[in-house]
């Protein structure tokens, strides 16, 4: 188990976390989530001893990192997949790392099967994609088959194949009752591979709780009706009766309308009691996008403006059919060489004519003339040779 308590750091007048204190626990893959700079990456570097609290403390398992005996065997991270020697194969990274931590060899081979690099082992990791990297980087994380695992953006440059290989990979992780924190930007993995979510803004602690509670506690929840739209009266007469009994009805644009406070069982014996048909009769519950966006909107550090030149451009002529041809950009002539056809080349010596052009085409003339003739040298005379040596 991870366990944070008043955690604080700062940089000079900068606090990068501020009395961040929370619980990892095992068995389930808890999530931690936070806008950029809201100190997530700083968290888990102070779990490691890659930085030192300037208060507070942070353990694994009751101690801190730098006391735990032959800690790559107790805890795995991948912080950084591109924190590794180029030169050197997927193997040999390994290998290094397993000697280290005194891991027999047969392990690297292990995880290099785990993570589908066993073809190729032996190639450079300089030449690997952003993927390959990925993958290395947990290959490099489950070295020593640790109780206590960290993933940063784990699922970073990863095809679809491999993100659902890294969700499904998390999830059995956490069944054999390991601890595993991973920290991610993209909401619906979370939601899909997440049990429990830990989220900070500016580094502060925002939320800790499972993410059917963060959800139900940061979006309101709704039931979206429908009538007939041939019948008005039906709408409005509806509308009337569940105001009556306490619910908070909303048009939306396409005609539907949006209750809260009534569960649905009893919208539908209200529409049944009122005599009004209903077309649809569904319930609305938010994602987790929606319920992080809530949450962290006052603590995001960097918003985008609207674009200044937006709108400056020349309105482009509307063709028939409401056709808009693109715009092409001039082509500078200075400096610019189009080559002509195969066998058309004015410039080169003995070229033949240019065959007769297709009607209704335009053969472009060159503006160079063309070179004059190459003529056969003169034979070598006796004194040439002289004067040459």
């Amino acid at each position: 188990m991870i366990e944070a308590v008043g955690l604080t750091k700062r940089y000079g007048a900068k606090t990068a976390v501020y009395n961040l204190s929370f619980q990892v626990r095992p068995g389930t893959v808890t999530g931690f989530l936070g806008p950029n700079g809201s100190g997530k990456s700083t968290t888990m570097r102070m779990i490691l001893g890659l930085d030192q609290p300037t208060s507070g403390h942070v353990t694994i398992g009751g101690h801190p990192y730098r006391q735990l005996p032959n800690a790559p065997r107790q805890v795995g991270a991948l912080l950084d997949a591109k924190a590794v020697h180029g030169g050197r194969s997927a193997r040999n990274h390994l290998l290094s790392l397993a000697q280290l931590a005194g891991i027999p060899a047969r392990r690297v081979d292990e995880v290099l099967g785990v993570v589908g690099l066993q073809d190729v082992a032996r190639k450079r990791s300089n030449g690997f994609s952003l993927g390959m990297g990925q993958r290395l980087g947990i290959a490099a994380a489950l070295l020593g088959d640790p109780q206590v695992l960290l993933f940063d953006e784990p699922v970073n440059g990863l095809d679809p194949e491999g993100i659902l290989w890294v969700r499904n990979l998390m999830k059995s992780l956490a069944a054999e009752g390991r601890t595993v924190f991973v920290s991610s930007h993209l909401m619906s993995e979370m939601a899909l591979t997440a049990e429990h979510l830990i989220v900070i803004g500016r580094g502060q602690l925002l939320a800790d709780m499972s993410v059917k509670a963060f959800i139900s506690a940061n979006s309101a929840d709704f039931a979206r009706v429908r009538t007939p739209h041939t019948e008005p009266a039906q709408r409005d007469k509806l509308m009337g009766v569940l105001a009556e009994a306490g619910g908070q009805v909303m048009s939306e644009p396409d005609g539907a309308l949006r209750v809260t406070g009534l569960p649905l069982p009893r919208i539908s014996d209200l529409a049944h009691d009122a005599d009004v048909r209903l077309w649809e009769l569904s319930p609305h519950q938010a994602s987790l996008e929606e319920a992080y966006m809530r949450l962290t909107q006052g603590a995001v550090d960097y918003r985008s403006t609207t674009d200044e030149r937006a709108g400056l451009m020349e309105p482009q002529p509307q063709m028939t059919g409401g056709y808009v041809p693109p715009r092409i950009p001039e082509v500078p002539q200075q400096g610019w060489y189009a080559p002509p056809p195969p066998g058309q080349n004015p410039y080169a010596a003995g070229a033949p004519a240019p065959a007769p052009a297709a009607p209704g085409y335009a053969p472009r003339t060159p503006q160079a003339p063309a070179a004059p003739p190459a003529q056969a040298p003169a034979p070598l005379t006796k004194s040439d040779t002289e004067d040459a040596r």
